[in-house]
């Protein structure tokens, strides 16, 4: 009886070791080496593009784009500053990217808590199904009307194009608020309303706050979006004075054929606002998107 009872408090823990066994012999190695690839096809071209731009116009030219700058130097973003206005280019890009998150956010919502709310009604429901038929035409099937439009109405301009992302991803955005909108409950609406609040009060003090992390994920989709477009201000914008950053890069294109470091440095420079941005609010990306997952 007394041999029993010593040898039953050892089983527990043979078996918690064999399953730490188990659990290390099933480590899903394809998933792991295609982890591996893929952050190394990320951070390859970005150690090469930080390395380029830190060399010497000599030193960018000697072919090796993997060997480590030697002496180190900001000559290149210095040069790259001054060659493409940047601080102009840059100030543009910001507006456009500002107005279009902000009237992303503020248009979507509205037009998803519209259609949640009034669902059972026919134009409601069809007006969501018409916005996402809108997902499935592309930017360039509608470009050449586009500029005609945005030219009549004096639009061709950067205020235009901030319009024209607000538009065009009016259907993606209500269709992300829309989900997330059916987990708020409707009980929280209706005893504000008894109260005496009324639908705009109920939206902006209530259901807008409440939106914040879908509005978050909605907010960097918009800027990454506007901050890297090259064709809409390409075709909309008509005075080369008012270009983007990516547009001046690709006027300046000639110009960086023989400065690879200049080239690098521009680069960096342009797309270095959006890494910033993604790595500082990508929380809420993921945040807003399996809120509005599940009822």
């Amino acid at each position: 009886m007394s041999n029993a009872t010593r040898t039953i408090p050892a089983q527990p823990a043979a078996s918690a070791r064999r399953r730490i066994r188990t659990g290390h012999e099933r480590t899903n190695w394809p998933a792991t080496a295609v982890l591996i690839v893929c952050t190394l096809a990320v951070l390859v071209p970005l150690y090469v593009t930080v390395s380029m731009a830190l060399k010497t116009t000599g030193q960018a030219v000697d072919g090796n784009a993997f060997s480590l700058p030697s002496p180190l130097t900001l000559d290149s973003f210095i040069q790259a500053w001054t060659l493409t206005n940047f601080p102009r280019g840059f100030m543009i890009s910001v507006f456009i990217s500002v107005t279009a998150v902000v009237g992303e956010i503020v248009v979507s919502a509205l037009a998803a808590y519209a259609i949640v709310r009034n669902w059972d009604r026919r134009l409601f429901r069809w007006s969501f199904f018409y916005l996402l038929a809108a997902m499935f035409i592309p930017f360039p099937v509608v470009a050449l009307p586009q500029i005609q439009l945005t030219g009549m109405a004096g639009l061709d301009n950067p205020l235009g194009v901030a319009i024209l992302h607000i538009v065009f991803a009016l259907a993606f955005n209500t269709m992300l608020f829309t989900a997330f909108l059916r987990s708020i409950p409707l009980e929280l609406e209706e005893s504000m309303r008894m109260d005496g609040a009324g639908t705009w009060q109920v939206f902006w003090r209530l259901i807008f706050p409440l939106l914040g992390p879908m509005s978050a994920t909605v907010g960097i989709f918009a800027f990454i979006a506007s901050w890297n477009d090259f064709m809409m201000p390409s075709l909309i914008i008509s005075d080369p004075e008012l270009q983007t950053i990516p547009v001046l890069q690709k006027m300046f294109q000639t110009q960086f054929s023989n400065s690879y470091n200049v080239a690098f440095a521009s680069y960096l420079m342009a797309m270095a606002p959006a890494i910033v941005v993604y790595l500082f609010t990508q929380r809420w990306v993921m945040s807003g998107l399996t809120q509005g997952a599940v009822k």
